[in-house]
């Protein structure tokens, strides 16, 4: 399987290497126990004959080859975490030819792949367009913003839409090289996780941080706050519109605009976070946390933990 991988300038140092030493790691393991049929060759390509990461290190790049195009376009992050430079840094030169290389990548037959901020540059590209998809879940309500024909969901740890997939934060990029890998022979992908100490993660909900994503509009962050104070009495829409000075209209719109959910879908989301903080830092049973968080039984909240997080409540309590 031919790769290649799409190093930009800034790029985020940690996701790049991920993805090398995942394929070369495959590789190994492939040779150790016979699997001589499955090999990844994974170059490192660039629009410019210099690149260097986030981290000032000069990265090896290879002009992009002429002739087929390779098995899989990947394009890992660019270390740019924040709205604001992230923004200015997708208005460079190098960002618009490197969605034209993409675009010329996926017309030849290629899959394209993306991983958290990466999945910025790709959406550029066009490619996302009409699609799901899933990004880095700090800067959702930017993508969302820059990209509204994009079937976002943050919450999703890999989407696949035909034949792009993209994955979300930080080592997400550790999950789309597994996820690559495992197309070619599951059992390579599970013994190269296994060696990497690497456990599945279905899902980013289990790390988002709800309020910083509500804190990036002033109507969104309102709701919030008076939901927190109502989780135990449970969801009114025409109570949340009148604690926000807002109309129910006004209030739905925004929050769809700014988070891509309802507001009883975010009201859930809180929940589910109190939830969790209970579990890690308290010794209360299943059915108490339940009711403080607005539940009849402790039912509905295992099953909802897990349809959310992908975890059971021994395993988050676990995690803690």
């Amino acid at each position: 399987m031919r790769l290649h991988i799409l190093a930009l300038d800034g790029a985020f140092d940690t996701g790049l290497a991920a993805l090398l030493d995942a394929f070369q790691t495959a590789n190994e393991l492939a040779e150790a126990t016979g699997l001589t049929t499955v090999r990844f060759e994974a170059s490192v390509v660039g629009v410019r004959r210099s690149v260097r990461t986030s981290q000032g290190l000069s990265v090896p790049v290879i002009s992009i080859p002429k002739g087929p195009a390779p098995d899989w376009a990947v394009v890992p992050a660019i270390g740019f975490k924040m709205p604001g430079p992230l923004e200015t840094a997708l208005a460079r030169p190098d960002i618009a030819d490197a969605a034209r290389a993409i675009n010329l990548w996926a017309a030849g037959g290629a899959s394209v792949a993306a991983a958290c901020i990466g999945t910025f540059v790709l959406a550029e590209s066009g490619l996302l367009d009409h699609r799901e998809a899933t990004t880095t879940w700090w800067l959702a309500p930017l993508f969302r913003h820059r990209y509204p024909s994009v079937r976002l969901d943050e919450g999703r740890m890999i989407v696949k839409s035909g034949k792009v997939v993209t994955a979300g934060a930080a080592l997400g990029h550790m999950d789309l090289a597994l996820w690559i890998i495992r197309q070619k022979s599951p059992r390579l992908a599970a013994l190269t996780a296994r060696y990497l100490i690497v456990d599945s993660r279905p899902s980013q909900s289990a790390y988002v941080l709800v309020d910083h994503l509500a804190h990036t509009d002033p109507l969104v962050e309102r709701f919030e706050n008076w939901a927190r104070g109502a989780l135990e009495r449970g969801f009114s829409l025409e109570e949340a519109a009148e604690a926000t000075s807002s109309s129910k209209r006004t209030l739905a719109r925004r929050m769809q605009t700014v988070l891509g959910k309802s507001p009883h879908a975010y009201f859930q989301d809180l929940r589910v976070e109190r939830a969790v903080h209970l579990l890690k830092t308290t010794d209360h049973g299943v059915e108490e946390i339940a009711a403080r968080v607005g539940y009849s039984d402790g039912v509905t909240l295992r099953t909802l933990l897990r349809r959310r997080l992908g975890l059971g409540v021994k395993e988050i309590r676990r995690s803690a």
